[in-house]
């Protein structure tokens, strides 16, 4: 077995024995839009742009509370801190969690799509559903490094805190709760800065049937080469403090 095989039997496993990590990360999306998004998203375009909304939220709590939360938490364990006692890099366990972010996040928009169906009434073209998922699993990538940064960054009493701090925020620059249009103007300069905003963009451009703005996709690149770069300056610091 590989290297990044065992990574990522261990890491589906540590998950998985743990549900009330990934339960909550899963349902919650899908029940946010029953309770909001169904009611305010009407039908056609308005619907649609709701569910790819939503969808762009269920990805970011995979990676803010499904990964950057059990980082913070596992740092502090015996076997974490064995493992990073070896002279491997991180790499392999980075790719696994990755993949492992992939999975989780398809779980969770699939669904918020099936909750639209059933409770919003929603009649997506069963295309364009497998291009939003498709188009969550590019997003996830940047999603989850971010996670990842804010886990090596952030302590185990703090990080659900600092995790709300800026993913809330994140969300309502973003656009996902209120349309860009909406905004106040001075908000919604700001969203076009945030990545969120950018994810927002290639969604609803993807259930629109239309191809993702180049801008958002040479800037979800870029915060994606950032969030890389953040999360491994994070690790040599927390490996710095702790090995010296």
């Amino acid at each position: 077995m590989s290297i990044l095989q065992a990574n990522l039997v261990l890491t589906f496993k540590r998950l998985l024995r743990l549900p009330g990590f990934w339960v909550p990360t899963i349902l919650f999306p899908a029940m946010l839009y029953a309770f909001f998004g169904a009611q305010t998203a009407g039908i056609g375009p308005a619907a649609n742009y709701a569910v790819a909304s939503f969808a762009v939220y269920a990805v970011l709590g995979v990676a803010f509370f499904q990964f950057g939360v059990s980082i913070a938490e596992d740092r502090q364990s015996a076997f974490a801190v064995w493992q990073r006692s070896l002279p491997a890099r991180p790499f392999a366990s980075w790719a696994a969690r990755l993949c492992a972010a992939l999975v989780f996040a398809v779980a969770a928009v699939a669904l918020v799509l099936v909750t639209a169906r059933l409770v919003g009434g929603l009649r997506m073209e069963p295309g364009t559903q497998a291009r939003l998922l498709a188009t969550c699993l590019f997003l996830a990538i940047p999603a989850t490094f971010m996670g990842t940064a804010l886990g090596y960054l952030a302590s185990r009493h703090s990080v659900v805190a600092v995790a709300n701090l800026i993913f809330l925020p994140l969300a309502y620059l973003g656009g996902l709760w209120v349309p860009p249009p909406a905004l106040p103007s001075q908000i919604n300069t700001i969203s076009q800065w945030t990545p969120t905003r950018h994810m927002g963009e290639v969604a609803w451009a993807t259930v629109a049937g239309r191809l993702p703005p180049q801008t958002s996709v040479m800037a979800l690149l870029t915060f994606t080469i950032a969030f890389i770069a953040l999360t491994w300056l994070a690790y040599r610091r927390d490996r710095r403090s702790r090995f010296g």
